[in-house]
């Protein structure tokens, strides 16, 4: 299925009020333009982050009661493709991304294209283009369809990006840039090790949600009380199961290996723990679970105070890869940046890589970027 949309541009609202939405936050000029490609729950969001923000958003999708919703709700200003889009947001169902993303390579020339899937190395495998850069949201909600959307969605949530050796510094920054004006922390990784972890913190808990929860209705036909009986922990456990089913095949076959493994990894610990209520062995028992409770109030959470922040400065050669082999250092140092920018230089072939992370990792950083031939400095950043 294709993503063409028949008939004209169709805009959001009359002539006379078309500072509404994206032009009302302008203060002069033309607005930034870009098209969201698949209009539900995580495309709708996008449109409205982005127009709350003074953009200009096309929207496509092959429902066109869909398309006109969006528009009433305000995550679209206007239908069909804009061929002038400086960036497009692919938001398709997972086995049609590497058809819609060529077509969106299409449709703007001179635009730059990413997606929100979940699933990154075949896609990024796919389609080869150097203004393409996969992304991958971690965000949502268990409601389904445009009218979920919420333009707060991304605040504070984590959007992977997966640069390759052939995505250049500036198309990374750009799309970084639109990206983080919407609120998430920005984590770049290599497509294959985002599709390892989302295995492991995302497919794996929604198929082990899905099929606790089945295992709860099956037993409440013979035990009415089951699903009555289920409370605060076990709600919270199975929340994601109430998220929309149709999404998972796909992106279990895409991420197959990787979920296998996760499975593999998750039934021999359950058959450990198995063993050890069988056996009432306490004291394994109770250090799981101590380790595990550990692990739990240990997940990162907010931001840093400027204050707790330091800009590290990068004196780089300016060419492809560059960008994308400091963000994935940082990642593999567990360092966040929590913004990111590029000077280039009027005199050549040089420019600097402007990093702010929090204070306590700077050396750390630095160790990592000396240790790889670059010669970082750091002032704090207030």
């Amino acid at each position: 299925m294709g993503w063409r949309v028949a008939g004209s541009i169709v805009p959001h609202g009359d002539s006379r009020n078309r500072r509404s939405g994206a032009a009302e936050h302008m203060s002069g000029g033309t607005a930034r333009r870009a098209t969201i490609v698949g209009v539900g729950l995580i495309g709708g969001s996008i449109g409205m982050a982005l127009r709350a923000r003074g953009w200009h958003v096309h929207g496509v999708d092959p429902d066109s009661e869909r398309l006109a919703r969006a528009v009433e709700l305000g995550a679209l200003d206007a239908t069909g493709w804009d061929p002038d889009a400086e960036l497009t947001f692919v938001a398709t169902p997972v086995g049609q991304l590497p058809d819609a993303v060529v077509e969106a390579l299409a449709a703007a020339p001179e635009g730059l294209v990413t997606d929100v899937g979940s699933v990154k190395a075949p896609l990024v495998a796919t389609v080869d283009d150097d203004r393409f850069i996969g992304g991958h949201p971690m965000a949502g909600s268990e409601q389904e369809g445009v009218d979920g959307a919420d333009a707060e969605m991304f605040l504070d949530a984590i959007w992977v990006l997966t640069p390759t050796d052939a995505t250049t510094g500036d198309v990374l920054a750009r799309v970084r840039s639109v990206v983080s004006s919407m609120g998430p922390e920005i984590l770049t990784l290599p497509p294959e090790r985002h599709d390892s972890l989302v295995a492991m913190v995302s497919h794996v808990p929604h198929l082990t949600a899905a099929t606790l929860m089945g295992i709860a209705a099956a037993r409440s036909e013979e035990h009415s009380a089951v699903l009555r009986l289920a409370a605060g922990g076990f709600r919270d456990m199975t929340r994601v199961a109430a998220g929309h089913p149709g999404i998972w095949p796909d992106i279990c076959s895409g991420n197959a290996a990787a979920i296998d493994g996760v499975l593999e990894e998750l039934i021999r610990a359950l058959s450990a723990v198995r063993a050890e209520v069988a056996g009432g062995d306490r004291d394994g028992l109770l250090k799981r679970l101590e380790t595990a409770r550990s692990a739990r109030v240990s997940l990162p959470t907010g931001a840093p105070r400027p204050s707790e922040l330091v800009e590290v400065r990068v004196p780089v050669l300016d060419r492809q890869g560059e960008l994308a082999s400091i963000t994935l250092l940082a990642t593999d140092l567990d360092v966040n940046i929590y913004d990111l920018e590029i000077a280039h230089s009027a005199e050549g072939d040089r420019g600097v890589v402007l990093l702010i992370v929090e204070s306590d990792m700077v050396e750390r950083l630095k160790g990592g970027l000396m240790a790889n031939g670059y010669r970082p400095t750091s002032a704090p950043l207030a």
